[in-house]
């Protein structure tokens, strides 16, 4: 599998795949990525191209309805992430841009009510058809820093990749916003969380806000409150940060990192 992973993009042969989600989240039934862990590395590669993309789903909310709240908020908040990163991506089209904004507006109206009560139709189906539509999003225009960094939290930590998401986005938002001020005040306007009246500026102090609220709401742990130790951490952010690179989605940010920036933000999400 190592031949597949990023910068190569694969097109040839493959069998079929037909996908069926269990969760409102990945949005892997409507993307061109898969990702493979190294266990002799502990590197999750990215492994993009056609040939990954499914030739159906079938995407049924009731499918979902069994979701804990924890995996309910992880994975939300992973779609949420896929539509933020595929609206601010250097690789933004008119096509995802459509996708990721109507994923957002609906994230941010029913994200919380799933979380809240797992028996709300309503609610699980809007947040299935958010994740699809952020899948298809991000599968046409990339995702970003956010995707580079968690990945290898996830590999080395084991903590679920929604959540790992969930620890970075607030960091890496106010970080790239500099650099895509309408952007993300786009995305503050779609979720809810600013209105037409606001300034860009404003806005996007708003988005980080709603940002933090909705951790908060759904009890998004730190990585040290997740337990993992402060000293392994160390130890491991100079080789996350070169694998973070190395995935190619930082390379989409609005603002694109150097090393020594990335082992900052893992610094930074850290907590206390």
């Amino acid at each position: 599998m190592r031949d597949f992973k990023a910068p190569r993009v694969y097109a040839g042969p493959a069998l079929p795949i037909i996908a069926i989600p269990t969760t409102a989240g990945s949005g892997s039934e409507a993307t061109q990525f898969t990702i493979i862990t190294d266990i002799s590395t502990d590197e999750k590669m990215l492994c993009p191209g056609l040939s990954f993309l499914p030739i159906a789903s079938i995407v049924d909310s009731d499918l979902t309805m069994s979701m804990p709240a924890r995996l309910t908020a992880d994975t939300g908040i992973d779609a949420l992430t896929h539509a933020i990163e595929a609206y601010v991506s250097k690789k933004a089209n008119p096509i995802s841009d459509g996708l990721a904004l109507s994923a957002m507006k609906t994230i941010g109206a029913y994200l919380s009510r799933a979380y809240l009560d797992g028996s709300d139709r309503e609610a699980r189906e809007a947040m299935m058809h958010a994740s699809t539509q952020a899948g298809m999003a991000f599968s046409n225009a990339s995702v970003c820093l956010v995707h580079g960094m968690s990945r290898p939290i996830g590999a080395h930590f084991h903590v679920a990749h929604g959540l790992s998401n969930a620890m970075l986005l607030t960091a890496v938002t106010a970080f790239s916003i500099p650099a895509a001020l309408g952007r993300y005040a786009d995305c503050a306007r779609q979720l809810g969380a600013a209105d037409r009246r606001d300034s860009d500026e404003a806005a996007s102090s708003k988005l980080i806000e709603f940002i933090d609220k909705l951790c908060a709401d759904v009890r998004v742990p730190t990585p040290h409150s997740y337990g993992i130790d402060q000293k392994r951490w160390e130890e491991l952010i100079p080789l996350m940060s070169e694998q973070a690179l190395a995935s190619g989605s930082p390379s989409n940010n609005p603002v694109v990192p150097t090393v020594e920036e990335v082992a900052e933000l893992y610094r930074k999400v850290y907590g206390a």
